[in-house]
Formats: C-alpha cells, structure tokens, sequence
C-alpha cells in the first residue's frame, strides 16, 4: 500500500468535507473501502401530497416495508431514497393520512408521486388555502392559534415546574454519507472490507451510511426553580476510542457544541454557530407565514396541526409543523423541522429536528425525545459526513424536592456505576435498542485501529492536518516552521519534537533548534511540563508546572494567535520589517484550572533583549554623547486570572481552539519587576484587563467585541512600555491593528475597542449573484486610546532608552498623547466557503513615516 496515494485520497476528501470535522477527515481514508461485485441499486425520487388540495407533506416516513431503509420528505414533499436489496414495494406514511403502499422496479431509476388521503383518525379538517395565495395575517386562524401559544410559553416551559427529575439517556453518532460505488472499489482499500457490514440507509434521505464514531451516556438530572440549580450526574458513558489519535475529551466537547439543546420555547436557537429564531417567538408571526391544516389525535389528545414556513427562503428561520396541544393550554406536543436550503449555511445538505412532549400529570408538558439529524458536505451528490444526536428523558418527577446539598457543587458530575463498562449494563438501561449498524461499530472501530494499513494512513493525515510526525513516544514538528526568512536571519531552517503520552501521560519534553544563514547564530528552545491532575498533559482541567528555556528571535508588537512566529506563511510582510530582539528567556510557569473555567496562573521570567537589525537601545550619557546598551534584563514575577463561564474549546495539538459562545471571557493579570534580582534592572508594576464577547444579532449575524486596557506603574524603558500588536503581514488579524507598523506607538497607559460584526449575508442575499455566491458581509472598527507620562518619556527624561528613528534621524516610534489611533474596514467572507478579504482604512496619523493608509488583506477561516 503506497502512502502517497492514500494521502492524495485524504485531500480528495478534505475538499469535500467541513474541515473541523477532523475525526470524520481522519477516518474516512480507512473507511471509504472497497466491495467487489456490489448489486444493481434501486433509486426512487418523488413527492408526497394530500390528495385533496395538493399540498405538500412536509416529513413524511417513506420506506421500503419489511427493512430498515427509510427516509423522510423535505419541506416541500420530496424525496430521493435508493437500495441495493431486492424489495417489491415503497410506503408512504403522514400522521393524520392513510398510508399508502406501491409497487416498484428493482434496480432502475424511478419516479413515484404519493398522494395520501386523510384518515377516519382526522376530527376537523380545516379549509387551507393554496400557499400560492396572497398570504395574511389578518383573520387567519393559523396566526390567531400562534399567538396563544406565544402567550402560554411562560407555562407550559419545564423551568416553570418548581422541582423536577428525570432520567436522561444521550446517543451521539457520526458516520460517512453518501458512500459512492466507485470510492468502495478503490484498490487501496480492499483491507478494510469487513467494515461494509455495518452500511445503513435507513436514515438520511436513503444514503449509505458508514458509521464511525458512536458515544453514549445515562444521567440522572435534577432541577430547582428557586434558588435555581440544575445538576446533571453522569452514571455510565460509553464511546468509540481513538485517544492514540486525538484528544477524545475535546472531541465530544466539540461534538457537544455542534449539537447543542434546543429549546423550541426560547425566542432564538443557537445552531451551527448562528441565531435561528423559533417559530414560537414572540415575532415569529412576523417572519414566519403560518397555514392550520388540521386537527389530528396524538396519545388519544386532540391537537391542531399547523404548517409553517419562512416568508424569506435566505432568513435564518426554520421551517417544518407543529402539533399544538388542544386541551387550552396551547403546548406544543410534537415539533419537526429543518431549514429552507436556500439559507446562506455551509457544507450542511440535510437537516431533521423532531422533538415530543408528553404530559407532565397535570402539570403541562415536557420534553421525552428530542432528535437532530444532519449531513454534511460540499454537495448533496458527494460524499460528506451524516451526524445524528438522539436524547429521551424517562423516570419524570415533579414537585419531590431534594435535600438541599443535592443542588450543591458543579452543574455536572460523574458517579459512573461499576457495571458501565459492560453490555449488559447498556442493553437494560438504555432508552432505544441500537440498530445493527450502531451495534457494530464499537467492535469495528476497534479492529480498525489495530491494523497496520489504516494507522499509517492515520499517521500521513496527521502530518497534513496537524504537521506533526508521530514516532512512537515522540512527535516531530510542526512542519509548517521547518523553512521560513526574514530580513535578520535570512534563510531559517528549524527542527524539533516532542514526547507524546505514550512516553508519559504526566510528563512532556519539547525542544527544538534553528539557525539562521544570515546572522549565523542558532536558536534553541528546550521545555518541560509536568501534571499534576489526573488528565494527561493540556487535558482540562489543567494543573501543570511548565519550566523552559528559549534563544529566540522577535518582532516587538507581534502577537500571534494560534499560530507560531516563524510560520512560513508570515515571512511575506510589507513595509520594513528590520528591527528585531534576540531573546533569552526562562521561565516558570504553574497553571491551575478548575471544573467551573475558573483558573490562575502564576509565573517567573527572566528575560533579556538584545536588539537585532536596525533596532538600537541607546539613551544620553553626559550633556552631549550616547550610550548604547547591548541587552536589556528583567526579572519578573505575574499572576494572571481568568475566569470563562460554560466556556467550550477544542484541544488541539498546539492550541486551543475556542468555541464561541454568548458567554464572556476576563482576563486580569498583574506583574512586578524586581530590581537587583537575578539581574533585573527595572522595578515596575503592571495591569492589564481583557474582556470579550460574542454578541448574537438574529438575522443580523453577531459580532466579536473586544475590550483591553493596561498601566504600568514606575519608570521603564520603552522596551517594558505597552508596544500595541501590530500586523504588517498580508494576513487580517483579529486581535492586532493591521494597518499598524511595527514598534509604531507605545504607552505605559491605554484602553482599547475591538468590534467585529459579521453580518451573515442578510443583505447579500437580497442581490442574485451574492445569494448564488453565499458571499458575507463584515465591518469592524479598532479605537486605542493611550498615552506615555512625563516619567516614562525620553524627551524629559534622557536617561531613559531613545524611541527607535530612521537612519536619517526621524521619529519611528510614537506615543497617542493627541488622539486615539483607530482602523475600520469592509469586508466579504465565505468566498469559496474559506477566504476572507477586507479593505482596511487607517483613519488618522496619517503622516506617520513608512505607514500604509489602506489596504486589502486575506483571512482563511472555515465557515458554517
């Protein structure tokens, strides 16, 4: 088996799948294999419709009698369902309708149109006008029965019972969609056949499924009204493995937020990282057209079913039926739902939500099943990725208060029973017997990773996504550093690893070298981190002590995040870009997370500069000469706490990668500089505080807003003043002032605003070609204000380090004692659902030396 050949399949498939899927990216080089001499398929496309008006039936159960082949119709009452068996029939079933059964031609391509009729179980059909008529709100009973049940959600929503419990019992799958005949037939995969056994088309639409990955767990949930607390106990958990190829903590946080609760009673619902607004909100009449189409028997209670839709196809709406509650109290019974494919949403090509309440005794209604199915990928005719969230609720008791130290400590806990490692326990508590294909993917996914063909696979894919080499006990990488140049060390190479959990789950050693052809001097780095807690090494929550050692170069005012300095991508800059530090730095760090993202961190750096390129430390010496200083050294002791509630994030090799959600983030730290100790020259105190926030805007988008400010107290140098983040790479940064150079401006004091609003393509989906492009809108705005005081400035005080000039004498550096330097730009993203492209405008000092006043810069981000 050639190596190259798998890999170049890997990007064959990267292509066509979501990127942050990398368990799915991983996976399906081993898993799209090869079955020789597949049978003839049998493909049926087609509608469902009430026999009498004509309309669509929206989700209706079409399936092959007698298997476990089924699919469901769109909004619209299409279908498309196909099978390799040799079956002789296709029914159609609609609640409230006559099933419908008709006969069909094995292995052709086929079209069959249903037309079902309304059942004896229909007490009242209501007169539904065609959706083709002009749509009113006025003196229609459709909007007049939405608006009760908007006016009874304050009842008829669980956080409304004072106490309530229930058992809870979650199933989590991801699986290859869509897989094609020819991709099966690949040569290169002909040692993974036997994982064909576990192939299922029951689900989405009538693709084949390859399942991959399955979690299960069992919990018991609590909750208290007032004072409110809910608790969650974990009582068995049970997953497909793949730690020797990823971390699978972060990969079920991950999991967990692409497929978060939803709360039909909440006027918005989060879904793949936008706003969908519930067709129960408070303005839903408003962006929704309703239809009343009947009133059906649901448990032997009476409820009106009532048809909705979008009155724009590209709003970030949903689209489906309710089953309303007739009993007076408006509940809703029964939801399912999906949205208008004509939305600006990436890579998701199908999408099922179904939910079912039941009666709570006397009480109202609660959740017992909730269900989201998706399938994700670049078309609807590729292959792509299928996931599926199923959670039902059992064991319901209300109004029996707990003790109160129940309610007590994290929302979520774990008392795993002893037997939850065994089947017999999973077979007796859980809610839903597994089907054939769920049932066999523990067993697959476990004799896959065991053969040596699909490991070296995995081993390639992990070197194209992450860049590193794994070797056993140690990793080398990341590769993307291996080469880069800049105006200092010119041609760099660069080489390290590091141990992996196989050499020690506790302790980890990192080390690199690199040398520069130009200066000719090498760089080291050498670092060791050891756990305290129970995880391995960056597992949360982390309780670690990191010592290290670096020689190393740097721009003064680059910060990077999540990405390295000597990434190559980073040596292309504008402008001049010759004043750099060497650095030597030790340090000492101790890290200690808590279960509620609470942490602090308290570290010891020793660190001396020494200025390279065009950058000079000089400062007056006598009445007319100059000193020149070679390295500057400080020793300085700081404490940092951040606190980041329900805050969600995927560990990834290097980095974490942070999910965003509506919570907020604080930093605060606090550093001292110690003169006289260990060679420090200084002593200072320094604060800084950073906030953020991802404020969600329906149908509007959401925006990033970004708050920092520092001071630091005594006399230093410029080198130990505030040097703003700079960017003068081709790329859009986030976090820095793209248009500003580095080493630009400096303060002892300041306070920024960073906003970031990225609109969703509301208004681009109004214009043909932009709505056929799925392009985005997004502007923001950077405001510093800062400033140096008089015991911090070179001008009054010329014992203090000259601010950098130009070889001709004019100022490079400056302070914003005038006004406030700020930066605004527009932009387009998703373009090729990956590039982002922004026009950026500096608003003031525009006569600043060597300074850009605009200019366009590029963003690679993968979009939902």
């Amino acid at each position: 088996m050639n190596p190259f050949s798998l890999a170049f399949e890997i990007s064959r498939l990267f292509r066509n799948c979501h990127p942050v899927l990398y368990l799915p990216i991983l996976l399906t080089v081993g898993l799209l294999i090869s079955v020789e001499g597949f049978a003839q398929r049998t493909v049926i496309r087609g509608t469902v419709t009430d026999s009498l008006t004509g309309e669509p039936l929206p989700f209706a159960n079409v399936l092959f009698p007698g298997s476990t082949i089924g699919t469901n119709s769109d909004y619209e009452g299409r279908f498309n369902i196909e099978t390799s068996k040799k079956l002789a029939k296709l029914e159609a079933r609609y609640l409230g309708y006559e099933s419908q059964q008709v006969s069909i031609r094995y292995g052709k391509t086929q079209e069959i149109h249903f037309k079902l009729n309304p059942s004896t179980s229909v007490l009242n059909v209501v007169e539904v006008k065609s959706s083709k008529q002009k749509y009113t709100k006025k003196n229609n009973p459709a909007v007049e029965l939405i608006e009760k049940v908007i006016d009874r959600k304050k009842y008829n929503r669980k956080a409304n019972f004072d106490y309530y419990e229930y058992e809870k019992y979650e199933k989590l799958e991801f699986a290859l969609s869509n897989v094609t005949q020819d991709f099966r037939n690949k040569k290169i995969f002909k040692s993974f056949q036997f994982l064909f056994e576990n192939l299922d088309s029951s689900k989405m639409n009538g693709k084949p499924l390859l399942p991959l990955y399955l979690k299960e767990n069992i919990s018991d949930v609590w909750y208290r009204k007032e004072p409110n607390a809910r608790k969650e106990l974990m009582k068995g958990e049970r997953l497909v493995n793949f730690s020797d190829f990823m971390n699978d903590a972060s990969l079920s946080e991950y999991f967990a937020y692409l497929y978060q609760d939803i709360d039909i009673y909440e006027a918005n619902i989060p879904l793949f990282g936008n706003l969908f607004m519930s067709p129960i909100a408070a303005l839903a009449p408003t962006f929704y057209r309703f239809y009343l189409k009947d009133t059906v028997e649901i448990a032997g209670d009476s409820c009106y079913r009532l048809l909705f839709y979008p009155k724009s196809r590209t709003d970030f709406l949903f689209q489906g039926e309710l089953f309303i509650s007739a009993d007076g109290s408006y509940a809703v019974r029964e939801v399912s739902m999906t949205v208008n494919k004509d939305i600006n949403l990436n890579w998701v090509n199908d999408l099922a939500i179904r939910q079912r309440f039941v009666r709570a005794d006397t009480l109202g209604y609660i959740l017992e099943k909730d269900e989201i199915m998706a399938d994700f990928g670049l078309s609807d005719s590729k292959m792509g990725v299928f996931g599926q969230r199923n959670v039902s609720y059992s064991n319901f008791k209300f109004n029996q208060p707990r003790a109160p130290q129940d309610y007590d400590g994290p929302s979520k806990a774990e008392e795993i029973h002893e037997a939850a490692g065994t089947d017999s326990f999973w077979v007796s508590r859980r809610h839903d017997t597994l089907t054939a294909a769920e049932a066999g993917v523990y067993v697959a996914m476990d004799s896959l990773q065991q053969l040596p063909a699909f490991r070296r696979i995995v081993d390639v894919a992990t070197i194209v996504l992450a860049g590193y080499k794994v070797m056993g006990p140690v990793e080398l990488g990341p590769v993307n550093t291996f080469y880069s140049f800049n105006p200092v060390e010119g041609f760099r190479l660069r080489a390290g690893g590091r141990t992996t959990t196989n050499f020690s789950k506790r302790l980890q050693l990192e080390t690199y070298g690199a040398y520069g052809f130009k200066d000719k001097r090498f760089k080291f780095y050498g670092g060791a981190t050891y756990s305290f807690a129970k995880t391995s090494i960056s597992e949360f929550p982390r309780k670690e002590l990191r010592m290290s050692y670096q020689q190393e170069t740097k721009i003064p005012g680059q910060e990077l995040q999540f990405i390295q300095e000597d990434n190559f991508l980073l040596s292309f800059k504008r402008g001049e870009n010759d004043k750099w530090l060497y650095n030597q730095t030790y340090n000492l760090e101790f890290t200690h997370e808590f279960k509620n993202h609470f942490s602090y961190q308290v570290d010891i750096k020793n660190w001396v500069q020494e200025p390279a390129g065009s950058l000079i430390y000089s400062r007056a010496s006598g009445s007319d000469s100059t000193e020149y200083i070679d390295q500057l050294r400080t020793m300085e002791m700081g404490l940092t706490l951040r606190w980041a509630p329900n805050e969600q994030f995927f560990q990834g090799k290097l980095y974490r990668k942070p999910l965003p959600n509506k919570y907020p983030i604080f930093t605060l730290r606090y550093g001292m500089g110690f003169k006289d100790l260990l060679g420090g020259e200084y002593n200072y105190q320094m604060v800084t505080l950073n906030a953020t926030k991802r404020i969600f805007f329906p149908q509007l988008g959401f925006a990033d807003l970004v708050f920092d400010g520092g001071r630091i107290f005594g006399q230093v140098p410029f080198p130990l003043l505030f040097i703003h983040r700079a960017n003068q790479t081709y790329s859009y940064q986030l976090q820095s002032y793209n248009l500003m150079n580095f080493l630009e401006f400096v303060s002892d004091q300041y306070v920024s605003v960073h906003y970031n609003h990225f609109i969703g393509g509301f208004f681009f989906n109004k214009i043909p070609l932009f709505k056929r492009l799925k392009w985005r809108e997004v502007f923001s705005i950077k405001v510093l204000y800062g400033g140096i005081r008089d015991e911090n400035d070179p001008e009054i005080h010329p014992e203090l380090y000259h601010f950098p000039q130009t070889a001709g004498g004019s100022p490079q550096t400056f302070s914003l004692e005038a006004k406030p330097y700020a930066e605004a730009s527009v932009g387009i993203y998703n373009i090729f659902k990956l590039f982002r492209i922004d026009y950026v405008r500096r608003l003031n000092y525009l006569d600043n030396p060597t300074i850009s006043k605009s200019g366009i810069r590029l963003r690679v981000r993968f979009e939902f």
